[in-house]
């Protein structure tokens, strides 16, 4: 891959970034934005908390791309947004792989891994396996274990977004399937990338803090920029704020496409979805739910049906139905959406285990007001005479509104509690652990403090009778915690539970 002065120059100019251009003319066989990745003749990209400093003793940059000029001896382009230019440099560097791709996108506070897992499977069985994902969890751009890894991010910085892109399309990749987060436009790591179709599934306030979003209508309007990216859009009815959503997308497209559980409630008055679904039953290991498209729209004919769901809680099927309707517009056919949803696995999300003598346990990502309150209320559901103990923390330095926010429902939802360790980087987790415990409002709520997870969760599983239940919300199956700016390994909550079934079965746990 080769990206020309000319060409650099070019686009800065196109996209209104470039301030001042040198007069040069040259061929950069490489281009990267981390100075431990340059190789010979590189154009450098500046981005972030970048200090000179980083580029001595280091060879090879011929080019450098910056908002501020550092004195470096190079060739240098004068920006007014690094993270725009590293975005439009990096399409043009990897060729322009986007282009190659139809692209789905979903966004939302909460459900974005889950339906991401939903439209992955759906689509690769309809495409015969040409079906990329970029997920929280899994960067899928192939079909061999070595084009499967784990992500840092829910949507990667732009260089690595097009690089894995081009992977994709390397591999045969027809179809991309992606989760797009607040950070992902807040950061500009997704700008100028156009969707094929964009997926609004819910907000609520989340990523509110010093190191995030100053405030809830700045994280709105983030998430509101999905709509005004992509071709066709997809909205939950049913979803707060809806009203105020569905007026940006309409104001955007001649069309807009919603869905909705049946008996539940419209924030638009007298307002009729596209797609209404009803919950059948909804079991300990799967759910079943029967979807239709009201508008009779030819593009959505394939979605109604009924369908089994091979993962419980009935919350997961507006996140199902919301799939459905976008592999829909990729013209996958029914067959495929049935199999897709009745074989579909999603790591670290809604795996449960039976203990016995200590009743159900659930692992499931939940780390936010929404996904963790409708968790809990499924879990209450399975074995309404038992006890809810939970095992969760909360992230340090980022999230800091979900604190007071995990006490609300812990008031209301829970009868014990193992505060715990959940990535605290460079805070202490028993400082994390004591807001939440100062902001539980219910005095019958036990409160436990265990800062070693894997003890916690041990401790939560002993204390456990034969119909109660335990959650372990947060982790799910990462690999690692986050403590002081280290990836420290972990052996993921799955992982400890497992171990506690084993032992309890071979009357070795002590708990």
């Amino acid at each position: 891959m080769i990206i020309t002065s000319k060409q650099v120059t070019t686009l800065l100019d196109e996209h209104h970034l470039l301030i001042e251009a040198p007069a040069f003319d040259h061929d950069f066989a490489f281009m990267h934005y981390d100075s431990r990745q340059v190789q010979d003749n590189t154009l450098f990209v500046v981005k972030g908390a970048f200090k000179k400093s980083y580029l001595d003793g280091v060879a090879g940059v011929t080019g450098i791309v910056s908002d501020h000029d550092y004195g470096i001896e190079a060739p240098l382009w004068l920006v007014s947004d690094t993270q725009k230019a590293l975005a439009v440099l990096s399409a043009a560097y990897f060729g322009y792989p986007q282009q190659k791709l139809w692209i789905g996108a979903f966004t939302g506070t909460k459900g974005k891994t889950t339906a991401a897992y939903f439209a992955h499977a759906i689509l690769n069985e309809a495409t015969q396996g040409k079906t990329a994902l970029f997920s929280t969890v899994d960067r899928i751009v192939g079909p061999n274990l070595e084009d499967k890894k784990k992500s840092d991010l829910t949507t990667p910085e732009s260089y690595e977004l097009f690089k894995d892109m081009a992977r994709a399309v390397d591999n045969g990749m027809t179809h991309l399937i992606m989760e797009v987060s607040s950070q992902a436009y807040l950061k500009n790591r997704v700008y100028g990338l156009r969707y094929n179709v964009g997926a609004f599934l819910n907000i609520s306030p989340d990523h509110i803090g010093p190191n995030e979003h100053p405030t809830f209508a700045d994280y709105l309007a983030h998430k509101e920029m999905l709509l005004d990216h992509s071709d066709a859009v997809i909205l939950n009815a049913g979803m707060d704020h809806f009203e105020e959503i569905f007026d940006r997308a309409a104001s955007k497209h001649d069309q807009v496409l919603t869905y909705n559980r049946k008996g539940a409630e419209c924030q638009k008055a007298n307002f009729k979805p596209t797609v209404l679904f009803e919950s059948q039953k909804s079991e300990l290991h799967d759910s079943y739910f029967e979807a239709k498209d009201l508008a009779d729209k030819k593009e959505l004919a394939q979605v109604s049906g009924s369908y089994r769901l091979n993962l419980p809680g009935d919350f997961n099927e507006e996140n199902a139905v919301a799939s459905l309707m976008m592999t829909a517009l990729a013209d996958a056919k029914q067959p495929a959406m049935k199999k897709g949803l009745d074989e579909v696995t999603i790591p670290g999300r809604m795996l449960s285990l039976a203990l016995p003598g200590h009743g159900v346990a659930f692992v499931d990502y939940a780390h936010n007001y929404t996904s963790l309150n409708a968790l809990l209320a499924f879990a209450k559901k399975q074995s309404p005479k038992g006890q809810v103990i939970v095992v969760l923390g909360a992230p340090g330095n980022k999230g800091v509104s979900r604190r007071l926010d995990f006490a609300k429902v812990l008031s209301k939802q829970a009868d014990t509690v193992f505060l715990t360790a959940d990535d605290p980087q460079f805070e202490k987790p028993e400082d994390i652990a004591q807001v939440i415990a100062d902001a539980i409002t219910n005095d019958a709520l036990t409160i436990n403090y265990q800062m070693d997870r894997i003890k916690a969760i041990n401790e939560a599983v002993a204390l456990a009778g034969s119909d109660d239940l335990v959650v372990v919300a947060g982790k799910g199956e990462d690999p690692y915690q986050k403590v002081d700016g280290v990836d420290v390994p972990y052996i993921g909550d799955f992982a400890v539970v497992s171990n506690c079934k084993k032992a309890i079965e071979e009357g070795t746990f002590e708990g």
